[in-house]
């Protein structure tokens, strides 16, 4: 795992939505799209703001969530609704969707048909990950129904029920996350920095995000 603290939040969203262009356009360079996977949430709506108009070949670029809630997109709970007005706007509605959500009352009655649209996407060329205070990332939490499916399984999408989350939810898998060729978590405040060093002395079973640490480049601010 490589540490980069910066000064302050603003300065890291910047900076990791130029890094974040660079490794595209330098899968892009040499492969005929790259699959680019990102968390919901607060925390990467202002990378996103910056992402969004970066300049390169947003058409060859296919997008997706490492999770997303059981609600349509009409939802506030919605993290699609989120990424299509902070992500795939400016040059990057050029940008290929694909999504983790589809018309139907469980996760489990799209769960195939979601997984065999993943597979061409397979191995992710980027992966921007988030980390909760409770050590989850994507919709892989501590105490959730399926989590050692989700950790130790070989299918690429998993559906999730966790305590505390209002809705089902479906997530990338620890397997995906890891075979991906670039990784990166953001996390923000002293908590979560608190969190993410008692994540690396835990399992993955006590602390989900422990199981993408190694490899991954994690770029903090204190606020």
């Amino acid at each position: 795992m490589e540490f980069i603290e910066y000064p302050d939040g603003e300065m890291m969203m910047i900076q990791l939505a130029n890094r974040l262009a660079g490794e595209l356009r330098q899968v892009l360079s040499t492969h005929d799209h790259a699959s680019f996977a990102v968390p919901g949430g607060t925390t990467p709506g202002p990378i996103f703001d910056n992402l969004c108009s970066a300049n390169l070949d947003w058409a060859r670029v296919h997008v997706m969530l490492t999770d997303e809630r059981w609600v349509p997109e009409t939802s506030e709970r919605s993290n699609t609704r989120l990424l299509r007005q902070r992500l795939l706007t400016d040059r990057a509605a050029e940008a290929k969707y694909v999504p983790l959500y589809a018309d139907a009352p469980t996760p489990e009655d799209k769960l195939a048909d979601l997984q065999e649209a993943l597979t061409p996407e397979l191995p992710l060329s980027l992966v921007l990950l988030g980390m909760g205070a409770d050590m989850h990332t994507a919709s892989i939490f501590p105490g959730a129904d399926q989590l050692d499916l989700a950790l130790n399984g070989t299918d690429r999408l998993v559906a999730m029920r966790a305590p505390g989350a209002p809705e089902p939810r479906i997530t990338l898998s620890a397997a995906v996350l890891k075979q991906a060729m670039s990784r990166h978590i953001v996390i923000i405040g002293a908590e979560k920095r608190a969190a993410l060093e008692r994540a690396a002395t835990l399992t993955p079973e006590e602390a989900p995000v422990a199981a993408v640490l190694p490899g991954s480049i994690v770029h903090w601010a204190e606020s």
